[in-house]
Order: C-alpha cells, then structure tokens, then sequence
C-alpha cells in the first residue's frame, strides 16, 4: 500500500503505514486490534559520548526519536499513544510494553491511569547485556515488559500450557532470560552499521505472541522500527499492522518481511490448556459404548495403586468395596486421599495391557470432531 492518508475504511492488516504514530492511530477503526506490542522511545537522556575503556565510542542510543525536552513533554507524548491504543484494542484484547528503568514506571502509571489493568511485569533478563564501562552503576542487564489488558474485566488469551512447553514443562516465569539482538539477526547497513539502535530480539516476541494471541489475531506495533515484531507474527501465522515514520526502517522492514514464509498450519498449534479442552464426562463413555458396564478399572502400574481395582457400573460411576462414586471420589478414597484425577488414576485392560482411560477419553474426542 502507498503511504497515503490511512481512512478507517481502507484498514489493511500485514502493512507497514508510514507516518506519526498517534496521527495513524487516531484512523484506525475502534476495538479493531487484538494485541499491541509497543517499544516506544525510552528517553534515555544521554548527554555526552560514551567511550570504552580503549577511548573507542559505544554506538548508543542518540536517534532524534529518543530525545524529548522534559518528563512532562515525554508524558504527554506516552498518554497520546496510550489514549488511542485504549480505543483501538478489542474488549478483550492486551497490550505490550517494553520500557527500561528510564521510562517504564512513567508507562505504567499511564497505563493505570487510563483503564487498563496490569497482568503481569516480566523482566527480560539479558544474557549478553553492555557493561557499565564507567563502573559508577550496576550493568544495566534487564529491561521490563508490561502486560496488560483492556480492563479488569476482559477475557483475555493466555496459551498457558504452551509456555508451560516452552519451558520444559515448568510454569513459565515472569523472568525471562533471553540475548540481545546480535550476530546474523542484527539488521546492518552496506557500512555494515547498525540500521535501528534498539532492534529487539525475534526470540522476545515468539515469547509474546506465542502466549497471548491465537492464529489470525491482529497484533498492531506502533513504534515498527525494522519490523521484528511483523517478521515473528508473520512466522506464527498471524497478522501485523506497523506504524513507523523512517523511511529507512520501513525500507528494511519492508525486504525483512519479503523474505519470511509462514510456518505450516500442523507446526502452528499450541497445547492447549485443559480448560480449553473439549470437556467430557465419563458417563458419556460408557452411554457411547467405549467403556462396557461391568469392565473393570485398575490402579497405575505402581506397586502401591496396583491393588485396587472398581467396577463400571451403567450410570458412569464405578464401584468397589461396598461402595460407589465417580471415578474420581473412588480414586480418592481407595488411596485415602482428598482428591484424586481418575482420569489418570483409572486404567483399562486393554488387549493384555492397561491403557490410562484419558487416553481413551482423548481418542474419543478425536473421533467425535471428525464426525
């Protein structure tokens, strides 16, 4: 698309709109937009050179975009973009926002105050940060991402169990420790320069976007720069709206995403989370004639839960010693516990070896959504 006048009626998803970020925001449609990332300006101050202890000069963050004449200037600067990312983002949409000690308190007061409701604080602990080379501070080695949704009452997506795979099967954290953007990924200029002083890494946004967005959810970045938050979501099979004034970032951005293909639909799906999951009875197994009346239940192949053992009876719940329940109250009181997950305690016997009945619960389901 040319770099026209964008209209709320020509809104285009997968585009790069060139121009002032809060003058493009206000012709976006309202609740259009499912997730923002943003990585605004930091303000970070910065007076003098700074040098290396071999007097050689540390390629910093100087970008006229970066400088503001006052915190006040700054703040009404964030509350104008914040003010229109409040219009834009679905009821139940979250934003991003990235920020250092220089600037994230700020934002988060702005985000506050104006509606949205914190849902986590993640620091991204750099595993490669520059050292303090003056040695008057601590090494400046995380940066702070804020979370957020449209408002206290918004149900919003959190692929859970997929960061919890992420992870190695651990709850993901809300300290992540990921490098900088360097090597091959670092996007360069034919003086081998880099082109953006702040190029995030694209491991930064799988992160994000693996965890809050779904396939074919809009995820808007208003501060585009070199364009990694469009390559990471183009990658994911989602879609991507940026926002950026350079022409030289856009230029680059532009050749980045050309050469970025989508991953394929079967590499695409995340684990779901259990509640997510379709939810089915053990009763509709036995209606369905998965499980007979009368089979018999075993224990796990532990020496301790082998012993016991309940029969099915024809209204789904199962029966041992005298007594009856749901799969669940008679795994609980056969071991004398409080709680128990009969799907995972329960086994069937199944041509000679005992097969967990979640699995068959599973196979069940699979069956069902193909007919």
């Amino acid at each position: 698309m040319k770099n026209k006048i964008l209209k709320k009626d020509n809104f285009e998803v997968n585009k790069i709109y060139k121009g002032d970020s809060v003058k493009v925001l206000k012709a976006l449609p309202s609740n259009s937009i499912d997730v923002v990332f943003a990585d605004p300006p930091y303000n970070l101050q910065l007076k003098n050179e700074l040098a290396r202890p071999d007097s050689s000069i540390v390629s910093a963050v100087n970008d006229e975009w970066d400088q503001f004449e006052s915190f006040q200037k700054y703040d009404e600067f964030t509350n104008n973009w914040l003010s229109e990312i409040k219009r834009i983002v679905k009821p139940d949409g979250t934003i991003w926002v990235i920020g250092s000690y220089h600037n994230i308190f700020r934002i988060g007061k702005a985000i506050q105050d104006l509606g949205f409701w914190i849902l986590n604080d993640i620091i991204w602990r750099k595993t490669n940060p520059m050292p303090n080379f003056r040695g008057t501070r601590f090494t400046n080695a995380h940066e702070t991402l804020i979370w957020a949704s449209s408002s206290k009452d918004s149900k919003y997506d959190f692929n859970y169990q997929a960061m919890k795979s992420l992870n190695e099967g651990l709850q993901m954290r809300s300290d992540w420790s990921l490098s900088i953007c360097s090597g091959k990924e670092r996007l360069k200029d034919d003086q081998g320069k880099k082109i953006h002083s702040t190029q995030k890494p694209e491991s930064l946004l799988h992160r994000v976007i693996l965890a809050s967005t779904k396939p074919g959810d809009i995820i808007l970045d208003p501060f585009f720069g070199t364009g990694t938050t469009g390559a990471v979501a183009k990658k994911l099979g989602r879609n991507y709206v940026g926002i950026e004034r350079d022409e030289n970032y856009i230029k680059a951005a532009k050749k980045r995403l050309k050469n970025i293909s989508p991953l394929k639909n079967d590499v695409l799906s995340v684990t779901e989370s259990k509640k997510e999951q379709i939810r089915v009875p053990f009763g509709s197994l036995v209606e369905n004639g998965i499980i007979k009346p009368g089979s018999i239940l075993k224990g796990p192949k532990v020496l301790k839960a082998r012993k016991f053992s309940a029969k099915v009876r024809a209204d789904g719940s199962v029966y041992s010693k005298g007594e009856n329940g749901s799969i669940h109250q008679m795994g609980a009181k056969l071991q004398g516990k409080e709680s128990c997950n009969g799907w995972t305690f329960w086994h069937l016997e199944n041509k000679g070896e005992l097969k967990v009945i979640d699995s068959i619960r599973e196979e069940f389901i699979k069956s069902s959504i193909k007919n």
